[in-house]
């Protein structure tokens, strides 16, 4: 359960800091805090928030709480009809697309690997028409997580969108 009393401060705290395990902690917390308060698309955007971390793959917080990919596939499929979400296909496609540093490559994979999720999970949700791109394949975020990803990435991912 988190923590009573959470708000915008809890990773406001952190902008002038590293992005580490703590932040990483924080993000799934608050995440967990906005859902509880009906906020589905503000909890998915905090969980995308922890995916951008700056984790190196053995921090005992990631031992406690893997990556956040089951949370997200859950959050998306879970969200009930009247509360909003907006449209998480179309927001991971233009994240994934317009992504900056740092760790471009590993943060844009993993849009991508939560673009899938939304497929997966809510495959009503339409692409952005106006938005042209070309849409990665499942091998594609595959490989691509295996290279920029953290070990065991990729199989937690597979995992999760083969659900």
């Amino acid at each position: 359960m988190p923590r009573v009393g959470l708000d915008w401060r809890t990773l406001h705290v952190h902008r002038a800091t590293d992005r580490g395990a703590e932040f990483y902690v924080d993000c799934l917390e608050y995440g967990h805090a906005l859902w509880q308060r009906g906020l589905a698309a503000r909890a998915i955007l905090c969980l995308d928030r922890a995916l951008g971390a700056d984790l190196r793959g053995d921090e005992a917080e990631l031992a406690r709480w893997p990556l956040p990919y089951a949370a997200m596939r859950w959050l998306i499929a879970q969200t009930p009809p009247d509360v909003f979400v907006g449209n998480p296909r179309v927001h991971f496609q233009h994240f994934a697309d317009r992504m900056n540093e740092p760790r471009r490559d590993q943060r844009r994979w993993r849009a991508w690997a939560c673009w899938a999720l939304v497929r997966a999970a809510r495959p009503e949700f339409p692409a952005d028409p106006r938005h042209l791109v070309v849409e990665p394949t499942r091998a594609e975020i595959a490989a691509a997580l295996r290279g920029h990803g953290l070990p065991g990435e990729t199989e937690i991912w597979l995992a999760v969108v083969g659900a």
